[in-house]
Order: structure tokens, then sequence, then C-alpha cells
């Protein structure tokens, strides 16, 4: 089986090939990411509308590239899975109206993905996990824990009732003046600084539901940042130590709660997956890695360029899900918002900030 993976749902236009072996694994014939981070670059952050007519310039040209070096013609694919969101709309439907037209074409079967149950099934592709998995899921859009059952089988423990973890790395960036995209910037500049400099608060530490909320930190990392104001190259580094350091403990703390709540929804986890762009950073790789390790299970992070957005995942999904016998056809709507996982225990909630995490659907980057 040959499927064709488009992603253009933020700021990467992508597009890969990915093949099944006959063990059954997985394997990335092609794999074309073009980034954007150039045109957004001078607004310190995605423009959807510069997005989008940057998906529309290249996005024929990097399909075509893809099945060149795959070694392939549209006549030899199975299906074309498209990332149909969340997302920013104007670059979905750039990515969705192409994967209509070629399936159209071509007569191939449609298969119109949830960008995250993309990233949520790229373990699988890498390193042929099963089911059973915890998810971390992390990106610039995104932060939940989920229980990974099965294709389509997916039961959100928690998420974040504000800001994402990337979102936070990003805003951080932006308030020290670092330049974009924020995170790998705030995670060079905390490899100079001392963590233990400023002390941060942990939002949600040794909470009962496995939520996070990260807009209390990034208020505090402000406040600290204006009191010592000018800031000077290491204080701009301790800062983003500090930073850097109390989010990973609360990601800790809270899949340490994951954990503990996955046995009564999925039973016993194969594996502590992190997945999206943030699952990039070494510090929470490593923390993760240790606190896997603890509960006597194995670490599984993509390599570093299947964190972030790509076609891959979604080609990979694509055949996920056309091995069930699961496709779309022309009317697969495109969708800014798109929740993949089923909460656990809606009808309990008990606050607005729960109901919030729970409908969290918004939008990749």
């Amino acid at each position: 089986m040959n499927v064709l993976g488009i992603e253009t749902t933020c700021d990467e236009t992508a597009a890969a090939i990915v093949t099944v072996e006959e063990d059954g694994r997985g394997a990335i014939l092609s794999n074309e990411v073009l980034s954007q981070i150039a045109e957004h670059a001078a607004y310190g952050g995605v423009v959807p509308e510069i997005a989008a007519r940057a998906h529309v310039e290249v996005l024929d040209r990097l399909i075509a590239r893809a099945l060149a070096n795959a070694g392939m013609a549209l006549a030899d694919l199975d299906g074309i899975a498209v990332a149909a969101g969340p997302g920013l709309i104007g670059g979905v439907l750039v990515g969705l109206v192409t994967g209509k037209t070629l399936a159209l074409v071509s007569r191939k079967p449609l298969v119109a993905v949830n960008h995250l149950e993309a990233h949520a099934l790229t373990a699988r592709l890498t390193d042929g996990l099963a089911f059973p998995y915890l998810l971390l899921l992390a990106s610039g859009g995104h932060t939940q824990l989920v229980a990974v059952k099965g294709v389509g089988e997916y039961v959100r423990l928690g998420g974040t009732i504000d800001d994402a973890i990337g979102e936070a790395f990003d805003k951080v960036a932006k308030l020290l003046g670092l330049a974009y995209p924020g995170g790998p910037e705030v995670e060079r500049a905390a490899e100079g600084g001392n963590p233990e400099r400023f002390a941060l608060p942990r939002p949600m530490l040794g909470r009962r539901e496995p939520n996070f909320s990260l807009s209390g930190l990034k208020t505090a990392l402000r406040i600290e940042a204006e009191r010592i104001a000018p800031l000077t190259h290491q204080d701009v580094a301790d800062l983003c130590a500090s930073f850097q350091a109390a989010v990973v403990d609360v990601v800790v703390d809270r899949v340490r709660v994951a954990l503990r709540d996955f046995g009564p929804v999925a039973g016993h986890p194969t594996a502590l997956v992190a997945a999206g762009g943030v699952a990039a950073n070494g510090a929470l790789r490593r923390a993760l890695a240790y606190q896997a390790g603890e509960a006597g299970l194995p670490l599984v992070a993509p390599p570093l360029p299947l964190c972030g957005d790509n076609g891959a995942m979604i080609a990979w999904a694509g055949i996920e899900r056309l091995r069930l016998g699961l496709t779309d056809d022309i009317t697969a709507p495109a969708r800014p918002r798109w929740p993949f996982a089923q909460a656990k225990d809606i009808p309990q909630a008990k606050d607005v900030a729960q109901v919030s995490a729970w409908a969290d659907g918004r939008t990749a980057g």
C-alpha cells in the first residue's frame, strides 16, 4: 500500500509518500517539507493569509517532487491522505482541495485526516508501537494527555485550560526579544542559563486532574523580566532556563497523574509517547524518559524531523484508516477546529475551567 500525504494546516507545506512493507511496518519513501519561517519572521508569528498563499504557490511542485523521489507516479498510489483540520482554514482548504482533486482524477480513495490523530499515530510508523499507549501531544496550539486505545479510539485524560506549551514558549520568546520561531530559541538560550535564579511557579502541580495551565507562569516571567530590566544576555538566558525548568516540572507531574488514570480507561500502557513540535525539546525529552523509566515504560518520541508538521504522518494516518476500510468522499469538510479525542467523564464537569479543557479544539500551529 502506497499513500500520498498532504499537510498544509499551518506554516509548513508538506508532501510525502509512505508505504507498508511485507512485515506490516511503515516505510517513508519521500518526505518533502517546505517551511515558511522566512515569510512570517518579520511579523513574529504566522500570518494566515500569507501562509495560505504560500501553500498555493508551492504545493503542486512539492507533491511532484515527493512522487519523483519515491520513484512513483500518481497511478502507483493506493490512496491520498490530506490533513482536513484542525488548522488555519485558508491553508487547510488549499491542501484539502488539492487532495480531493488528485483523488478524483486518479480515482484513488481519499482519506481526510485529523492532523492531531496523525501526530498520535506517528509512533506506530516509526516504532511499530502496539496499542494502547499514553500520548503527550504538545505543539504550538495543543497540549493534551490522551489514552490511545486504537485507530479512532482516543480518550482525553487532560489538557490545557489556557495556553498550550508551544504557545507559551513562543510568547516568552517574543517577550524577551528572541527570534521567531520562539520555542527553539528559548531552548537554545536556556542552555547557557541558571534554572534556579528565578523562583517561577509550577501551576497545577499536584492537582488531581491531569490538566495544564501556563498563563500564570508566563505572567510571572514577565513580572520578573520587568523587575530587572534592562535585560542583559545572561538575564535572558536565566529567564529562559527558569521558565523551561518550570514547564518540565509541570509536564512530568501531569504525566504522572495521567499514568495513574490510564489503567481504568485503557488497561496497561505499552509506552509513554511524546508527539508534536514541543516533543523536539531536549530537556523535556530527558525528563519524560526518566519519568517513563520510573513507570517501567519506554519513552517513544519521533525523530526530530517528524516532531513538527510533515506529510509522512498524514500519509501514515491515511494508511491506518485505509487498512480498516475508512475513507471519505468529496464532501469531506475543512475544519478549523476538530477535537480528535473523547473527553473522560464529561458529565462530571465541576467548573468552567474543566469544560474549557475538555472542549479544547484549538487550531494547530
